[in-house]
């Protein structure tokens, strides 16, 4: 396969793995898996919580087509589709657990439109901690921050958590 397709692969996944993404987030995990979920949506006690778990569940199908397509000799579209997968887990990673809820410390500050969308539209999902009524579940693409407090207040803010130092 040539390299600049296997690149079109590779960003194709990418770009694929955020619906992916946003399906396992609002269907899975605020759903059946919410047994797991439920800790990100509570102060972390350590540094590790439940959820994490799903990193290592997620990692799987990347791991097995690099593994499929580099020693298997399943194809070299096998590789760079694990790669993309591996590349989406990698943004997931830093943007979600590095920049957004700051698990390993850093003085970045979101300056450009759409960064500040996105962390601000990641914290509107938090403000809800109940595995229903939340917004916005998607980690590259998010709605507006007007739209998602609009829902909010269209569900009467069901399930929101109460301002700190408040009953």
């Amino acid at each position: 396969m040539p390299v600049w397709l296997g690149l079109i692969l590779f960003v194709a996944t990418v770009a694929a793995m955020e619906g992916v993404a946003y399906a396992a987030h609002r269907w899975v995990m605020h759903g059946p898996g919410w047994v797991l979920h439920a800790s990100h949506h509570r102060a972390r006690t350590g540094w590790f919580e439940a959820n994490d778990l799903y990193f290592v569940l997620f990692a799987a199908p990347s791991i097995l087509l690099l593994l499929g397509g580099i020693r298997l000799g399943w194809g070299d579209w096998a590789a760079w589709i694990g790669a993309g997968i591996a590349g989406y887990g990698a943004i997931y990673a830093i943007f979600h657990d590095v920049i957004v809820h700051r698990r390993l410390a850093h003085r970045y500050v979101p300056r450009s439109d759409y960064m500040k969308r996105i962390v601000q539209a990641h914290r509107l999902h938090h403000v809800v901690e109940t595995r229903k009524g939340t917004v916005s579940f998607g980690f590259l693409f998010a709605p507006p921050p007007d739209v998602l407090k609009a829902e909010l207040a269209r569900r009467d803010r069901a399930g929101v958590r109460a301002p700190a130092g408040m009953p």
